[in-house]
């Protein structure tokens, strides 16, 4: 018999992080081809930043419980589930509902943990991790001695994109505030301050010739400079729109002016590339191909993970009660890594 209570944090509208809600009730049941997952770790993402404002492109109708992704242990399985995955460490990407104490997965979305990593270290490179991966080998298509640019190299993404793109032979300039260059220069990125500096300057003096890659999750205007810093050959891969987040109006305007700007550079005889990236593209296309693919590069980054060419990091775990402290700390800018929900 089952005595544990379900605990879940619902976001009810456009509220400052004091107004996500704490709801009690009672643990759900697994329905064909599903599982319970007993969470034990999950964490503030960026998209979480976007809902609360209502500013991420496709999110649900409010209220909702968010949570992009979770670790967890198996509590029980559905019908034509295979029964020996209870008990099993595993992760899921989800989009919304991890910010949950007990969750309802699919079976073919969960992909195993490998024994020795812990669910928080795991934690940390779930959406960042499979971004990071997909972006550097499924559509910068990096190769050792090349030079890339990331943006943010501090961030949640850009940490684990700088790690990977290192681990592969590649050179990497980072973007990141001043307080993060020590942290940088000991992983070997050259570091440049972008508030200070004149970005685009400083990586032409770096790379004459341009890079090979650039990794935005700024968008904006600013992408144009992505854009023009690239070598013949090079890829732009934009991957988000930080800089509107605070911005009121259409939540789809940004990410529809990008998409515009990459379709007309691509069409461009230029021999450089632009990619919107989607971590969920391709799924409502083919399901089981989307599943093959993430579950591949999940695999490869935990591997990563387990020999050491990314570090997990953890900026700060906190209980799941303490939800706006995480979603402000989260939101300051001021730490590095993932900021960890526990239950």
């Amino acid at each position: 018999m089952n005595t544990e209570g379900l605990v879940e944090v619902v976001l009810p509208g456009k509220v400052e992080p004091e107004g996500l809600e704490i709801r009690h009730g009672a643990v759900p049941a697994a329905g064909p081809g599903q599982v319970v997952v007993r969470m034990e770790a999950t964490g503030v993402s960026f998209a979480e930043q976007q809902m609360r404002r209502g500013r991420y492109y496709d999110q649900p109708a409010f209220p909702f419980v968010p949570g992009y992704d979770l670790v967890g242990t198996v509590l029980a399985t559905g019908e034509g589930v295979e029964p020996g995955l209870a008990g099993t460490r595993v992760a899921a990407l989800i989009k919304v509902g991890g910010w949950a104490s007990h969750v309802i997965v699919d079976a073919a979305d969960v992909v195993e943990v490998p024994q020795g990593i812990g669910a928080a270290e795991a934690e940390t490179v779930v959406v960042n991790g499979i971004t990071a991966w997909q972006m550097l080998h499924r559509k910068a298509r990096i190769r050792s001695g090349q030079t890339v640019l990331v943006h943010g190299a501090n961030g949640g993404v850009g940490s684990v994109l700088v790690q990977l793109a290192q681990a592969a032979g590649v050179k990497v300039i980072g973007t990141a505030s001043a307080r993060h260059h020590d942290t940088l220069r000991k992983r070997g990125v050259v570091p440049i301050d972008y508030r200070t500096k004149n970005v685009a300057a400083r990586v032409r003096e770096l790379a004459p010739g341009g890079v090979d890659a650039v990794f935005d999750h700024v968008g904006g205007r600013g992408v144009v400079d992505s854009w023009r810093l690239l070598a013949p050959g090079g890829t732009l891969v934009s991957y988000g729109s930080a800089s509107t987040r605070d911005d009121e109006g259409s939540k789809q305007g940004p990410v529809l002016k990008l998409l515009g700007r990459v379709w007309l550079w691509n069409a461009l005889p230029n021999r450089r590339r632009a990619y919107f990236f989607n971590v969920w593209s391709g799924r409502a296309l083919s399901k089981d191909r989307f599943r093959a693919r993430l579950r591949a590069d999940l695999t490869q980054v935990f591997a990563a993970l387990q020999r050491g060419d990314i570090t997990a990091q953890i900026a700060a775990q906190l209980p799941l009660t303490r939800i706006a402290d995480a979603v402000r700390l989260a939101e300051s800018g001021t730490v590095a890594g993932k900021i960890v929900l526990i239950p």
